[in-house]
């Protein structure tokens, strides 16, 4: 699940979705190269810390490969950027590079890290990264960067199948966005899906960690002989609009022009086309099928059934405990949590809102002693940053829309078949509270054929995984379990057998 801003410890305010959802320790999106120059004599000699170096983080039991990639002017002057490969994050700017005699430090204020060590060896630096209160040993090697992970699901051409980029408006907004359809060979009508991606600026094949779960997922659907239509997001990649004012229901409305779209193919069975969303993506198609029609049959993807504002309290203390916070560091980080939730929740006003949020996020440092900070995601000396990093999600209309809305209303009115399958070990978007909501929603709506299923040891990207934490996502190869893969397809398959469609 993606989040719209993955480096904020404090309120956890990930929504479900694929930026990291999500809600990995840190994202490469919006951020802002601002190197800071170190003074130095044009005509001195390189500094000895120039080149490429790598090492790893060893977090939750699991490691993380960071890169670090340090420049050296003609003025003398430093700058660098990070890549975290298994995050798919790269050229990520480090705001500040200085060397004092042997001590390198490197700066990172938007996502709250700092990495300050000391050349041992001439291709060794020994040092300590900082971030959102933790601080972990890393070693840094020169010229050891990791290679790029292992995907093996990944599709590799020649395709047994027809690929089209393609255009399509949503006149509405005014946009065009842009796509891959991907269509079984052959002739004949075949059923066909949209994919909906999750929270976040995502692309069409809502790239992550260096996963792309939609491009497998459209591969395995198309082989299936089931035509796929997965797009960029408004303002991503080839899609025009802007994604920083959009909401949910803005993604609703791209989502309809995708199905107008594809409902105009010849190559497309009219009774039977529906729509895939994953995780956010799971509010949007609901949304989708009853407000605008045109719709067969509904596909969830560790959707929520549950309100944002229940959703992100059982996602921030969960990946909290997951990750090794003690209780009462996460029944502290709930009550601040419910503070600025309520703060949103009651002030309409975008800019009236930004202004009461920095008010109480100054009576949370105010109040919170500087030993107690890390603890809490507040890196000592850097608490301008960090409250700015929360102002960066919980201001935005996309942040306001996501807390108050609650899918169960669209859920109730959905009257096409319904497909929702949950990551037994999902932390993003907890499967025993939400599954229960779903199944409510839809029985209470009277749904003609609903289908609720928690797929056990899966996690919100639907990887066989051992604690569904998200620092998991990037190490673990599997981009999509076939058991879910398979269990989408035959669904889908059996649904549009019903209709005497899928005759490809």
């Amino acid at each position: 699940m993606a989040s719209r801003n993955d480096t904020q410890p404090l309120p956890s305010p990930e929504a479900p979705g694929k930026r990291g959802s999500s809600a990995a320790p840190m994202g490469a999106a919006a951020l802002l190269a601002a190197a800071l120059v170190l003074p130095m004599d044009a005509s001195a000699q390189p500094s000895p810390v120039v080149g490429e170096w790598g090492g790893s983080l060893q977090v939750g039991g699991q490691s993380l490969p960071l890169v670090f990639h340090i420049r050296q002017g003609e003025d003398g002057s430093l700058t660098s950027t990070m890549d975290s490969p298994t995050q798919g994050a790269t050229g990520i700017p480090v705001e500040s590079t200085t060397v004092e005699g042997d001590r390198l430090v490197m700066e990172l204020p938007p996502l709250a890290a700092r990495f300050e060590g000391t050349l041992v060896e001439p291709h060794r630096i020994d040092g300590e990264w900082t971030q959102g209160g933790a601080s972990l040993p890393l070693e840094l090697r020169r010229d050891a960067a990791p290679a790029r992970p292992s995907r093996p699901q990944d599709p590799v051409p020649p395709l047994p199948y027809r690929v089209e980029e393609v255009t399509y408006p949503n006149q509405e907004a005014g946009i065009e966005l842009a796509g891959t359809f991907t269509l079984p060979r052959g002739e004949g009508r075949f059923p066909a899906v949209v994919l909906i991606t999750g929270s976040g600026p995502q692309d069409r094949d809502e790239s992550l960690m260096g996963h792309r779960p939609f491009l497998v997922l459209s591969d395995h659907l198309t082989r299936q002989g089931i035509a796929v239509l997965r797009s960029d997001d408004r303002g991503v990649g080839g899609s025009g609009g802007d994604f920083s004012t959009a909401t949910t229901r803005d993604f609703a409305a791209d989502a309809a022009a995708a199905v107008a779209w594809l409902r105009a193919r010849p190559e497309v069975d009219g009774a039977a086309v529906g729509l895939v969303g994953h995780s956010e993506g799971g509010i949007v198609a609901p949304m989708v099928a009853v407000e605008r029609g045109g719709v067969d049959f509904v596909v969830l993807l560790a959707g929520p059934g549950l309100p944002g504002e229940e959703t992100l309290y059982l996602q921030g203390a969960a990946v909290s405990r997951a990750m090794g916070a003690p209780e009462p560091v996460v029944e502290r980080t709930l009550e601040l949590q419910r503070r600025l939730f309520g703060v949103v929740r009651s002030i309409e006003d975008q800019a009236q809102r930004t202004t009461n949020l920095r008010e109480e996020l100054q009576a949370i440092l105010d109040e919170t002693p500087a030993a107690e900070r890390p603890a809490l995601g507040i890196p000592p000396g850097q608490e301008e940053n960090w409250v700015q990093a929360q102002l960066m999600s919980l201001s935005t209309p996309w942040f306001r829309y996501f807390l108050l809305h609650d899918p169960a209303g669209d859920l109730r009115n959905l009257q096409v078949p319904v497909l929702a399958l949950l990551g037994g070990k999902d932390l993003q978007v907890p499967p025993g509270e939400n599954a229960t909501a779903i199944r409510a929603a839809l029985e209470s709506g009277g749904n003609p054929d609903p289908t609720v299923e928690v797929l056990e040891g899966l996690n919100h990207l639907f990887q066989r995984a051992e604690t569904g934490s998200p620092t998991e996502y990037g190490q673990i190869q599997e981009t999509f379990a076939p058991v879910a893969l398979e269990r989408v397809s035959d669904w889908i398959l059996e649904r549009a057998a019903r209709t005497g469609g899928g005759d490809g």
